[in-house]
């Protein structure tokens, strides 16, 4: 084994936990950089074997995707649509309902991440004019958005790496998550529902989004490109990455959206991580070191090519490590016919657990904060945690209809 590797693995996945590394201004992304640097400047991986050890298919969709879902929010289209829910004459609980329902809509097509990022103020916005706690909405943004994405192979970045990785069918993943998805979502609302049925009241102050203002053209560009997304996906026959691609490069040639605008939405600190965790990973692989601790877990009774284990693999490590290093971890041995749903739908779910679980609900959190409505890490579990084991148990049971694990 070599030393180098295991140790650089180690400090790398321990950045992953902590989310830093203790004393340094370095966060997971650049916990992983610095990993995967110490391997190149020591050979460990060859400049040579860098398209080996990097998935530019997966690189390349999740790039494409995310500038269609900078088109949305460049548009204004989610601040126009939350506006319109607003003006309902609906009680608090049926407002709750209709945002998870667009929060879970819309992180099935376009990344959840970026649709916290979007939805957060105009929630708040929306809230604060009702006079409603803002709480339940924000935890029910933040729970449906990580649900709803596990719905397709583009709702999230482990959901585009599992998908690329297996080589797996959209239309084919579809019919294996949608009945786990919308049990979850609804169960989202009965569990939020029933712990703030007596606090609805808000008397804050007013909240301004200053959200972009709403094109109409932009938005209706950006909604065709996606529903033409949609439709070669699940006719299944050209690369989701060339399509992702060429659907950013129509979206690009624009002339009103500058294209320095639409790139500066893309997180391409995501893709930093998810480039630098390919290097870390390539390499301990290459060093043998990964097939010998899978032999050794086995050993111990846990054969995470098992359907069972990985299933709870995928549950544990994603509120360890969070759930795109997970994924990466685990892919190797997801080897069952369900395991792509299996890993797709524990990772995601699992990810309502904690705050830390996801970051799409460290951007709900931060993003509230910012404008005075803070959610404790307390408060966040008291949701969090019965919504994680009540979707989870229905996945498990789905699955298990499924495969029989």
């Amino acid at each position: 084994m070599d030393s180098l590797v295991i140790v650089t693995f180690a400090v790398v996945y321990l950045g992953m936990i902590l989310g830093k590394i203790p004393g340094l201004a370095v966060d997971r992304t650049g916990v992983a950089l610095l990993g995967a640097i110490t391997l190149l400047a020591f050979t460990r991986v060859q400049t040579g074997d860098l398209l080996d050890a990097v998935d530019v298919p997966t690189i390349a969709l999740l790039f494409g995707l995310m500038v269609v879902s900078a088109q949305f929010r460049l548009a204004g289209a989610y601040s126009q649509l939350i506006r319109r829910i607003g003006r309902f004459d609906v009680s608090p609980i049926f407002l709750l309902a209709l945002i998870i329902s667009v929060a879970g809509v819309f992180s099935a097509v376009l990344i959840n991440d970026i649709v916290c990022l979007a939805m957060t103020p105009m929630v708040l916005e929306l809230c604060a004019a009702r006079k409603m706690n803002p709480k339940p909405c924000l935890l029910g943004l933040a729970c449906a958005s990580n649900i709803g994405s596990a719905a397709t192979l583009i709702g999230n970045p482990q959901n585009i790496l599992i998908g690329q990785s297996l080589s797996l069918s959209f239309s084919a993943y579809l019919l294996e998550s949608t009945a786990p998805v919308v049990i979850g979502l609804f169960l989202v609302l009965l569990i939020l529902g029933l712990q703030f049925r007596q606090r609805w009241a808000y008397s804050g102050p007013g909240i301004s989004s200053n959200a972009p203002p709403f094109s109409n053209w932009q938005a209706v560009k950006g909604t065709v490109i996606t529903v033409l997304l949609i439709v070669i996906f699940l006719a299944g026959s050209w690369p989701r990455e060339l399509v992702a691609l060429a659907a950013a490069g129509v979206l690009l040639c624009s002339r009103r959206m500058r294209s320095r605008e639409i790139l500066g939405l893309v997180d391409w600190q995501l893709l930093v991580l998810f480039v630098s965790l390919f290097i870390v990973n390539f390499a301990l692989r290459q060093a043998g070191s990964y097939q010998t601790w899978i032999q050794g877990i086995a050993a111990a009774g846990f054969d995470l090519h098992d359907p069972g284990w990985l299933f709870i693999a995928g549950v544990v490590l994603s509120n360890i490590v969070s759930n795109v290093p997970a994924v990466m971890l685990l892919l190797p041995v997801a080897t069952h016919p369900l395991a792509g749903p299996i890993l797709a739908l524990s990772s995601t779910l699992a990810g309502n657990l904690l705050i830390v679980g996801s970051i799409a609900n460290i951007i709900v959190v931060e993003q509230a904060d910012r404008f005075g409505v803070h959610i404790s890490w307390r408060e966040h579990a008291r949701s969090g945690i019965p919504i994680t084991i009540a979707t989870l148990t229905v996945a498990a049971f789905w699955l298990w209809l499924r495969s029989g694990f």
